[in-house]
């Protein structure tokens, strides 16, 4: 519980501070919309790149893990997305929308949560797993809800200009081409020079703060108006019911994976929300609401739900 909480309540801190800075105007108008720029343009695209430059082959190199964490995040996205684009048709913004709620329910905390919690649970031989977890999450899972968004933007035009146009705006996209660039250094071999490693990894380090400074914000601006309850509780009940459901199921009783793994894939897909929903619908101006207090609730959640799991481990 102490491991849980300690990395628990420097989140809520941030938001608090975030919720605290626009009641008393200390970031002036706009804050929210362009400190969640700088996230989303660049500081987690050097973070991303970063990870994905450096990271072994033996650390990726677990394939049943990969395969289970990668399966139940998408269903558990799936899920998401059919639950909102199943609601009444005449709405604005119904693919992105739909995206966006899929996104909610399958994007785990693994970059700002999994590490330090993972690390101090499992000790450091859990580091290839929240690096795996890492890369199907804001790498993965990312670009496809953005290749959504795109395609709502790009609506109306031919099938060949639709594939075209959304697979330029994608690889202009800084969260997904800063992995892949990361990717071709790794390969490379030649490695970063010095500099440019300390310069991606101080970028890189203004993440996860700034990002739950940016909801709290967000939630300072938006406290006069409440989010649809039954949209913020069908996504918390998939991210932290369902997608763990689904990755015990898959590692325990179809890929049957070391049991280390197993239960390393287990904590890592129970993690609440991450924030790049809420960036990603403040990015193309869409409903945020639900994202942000999807991010709280979960949040709040995963102490009971984190705690239940880890006692479970220890009894078997």
């Amino acid at each position: 519980m102490h491991a849980i909480l300690s990395v628990l309540l420097p989140i809520f801190g941030l938001i608090l501070i975030g919720f605290v800075a626009a009641r008393q105007n200390w970031l002036g108008q706009g804050a929210t919309d362009i400190l969640n720029r700088f996230v989303i343009r660049l500081a987690l695209p050097a973070e991303l790149f970063l990870s994905t430059a450096q990271v072994t082959r033996a650390q990726i190199d677990h394939p049943g893990f990969a395969v289970a964490f990668t399966l139940a995040t998408l269903a558990t996205f799936a899920l998401g997305w059919m639950f909102d684009w199943f609601r009444p048709a005449d709405r604005m913004h119904r693919l992105s929308g739909a995206a966006i709620e899929g996104l909610t329910a399958g994007y785990a905390n693994t970059a700002f949560m999994g590490l330090p919690l993972c690390l101090g649970l499992f000790g450091p031989s859990a580091l290839p797993a929240v690096v795996i977890a890492t890369l199907v999450t804001v790498c993965g899972l990312f670009a496809v809800a953005i290749a959504l968004v795109e395609l709502e933007e790009l609506a109306g035009r031919s099938t060949l200009q639709l594939l075209a146009r959304v697979g330029l705006a994608l690889l202009r996209n800084p969260l997904v081409f800063s992995p892949l660039a990361g990717a071709a250094v790794n390969l490379s071999g030649l490695g970063l020079p010095a500099a440019a490693q300390q310069l991606a990894s101080l970028l890189g380090a203004a993440t996860s703060p700034c990002a739950l400074v940016t909801i709290g914000l967000f939630l300072a601006e938006t406290s006069g108006r409440s989010a649809p309850l039954g949209a913020v509780a069908r996504v918390v009940g998939l991210k932290m019911l369902v997608q763990p459901a689904l990755t015990a199921l898959l590692v325990f009783g179809v890929f049957r994976i070391d049991p280390a793994w197993a239960n390393q894939a287990l904590v890592l897909s129970a993690l609440p929300t991450g924030t790049g929903p809420f960036m990603l619908a403040r990015l193309y101006q869409r409903e945020a609401d639900v994202a942000s207090r999807a991010i709280l609730t979960s949040t709040l959640l995963s102490v009971v739900s984190i705690s239940a799991i880890m006692a479970w481990i220890a009894a078997h």
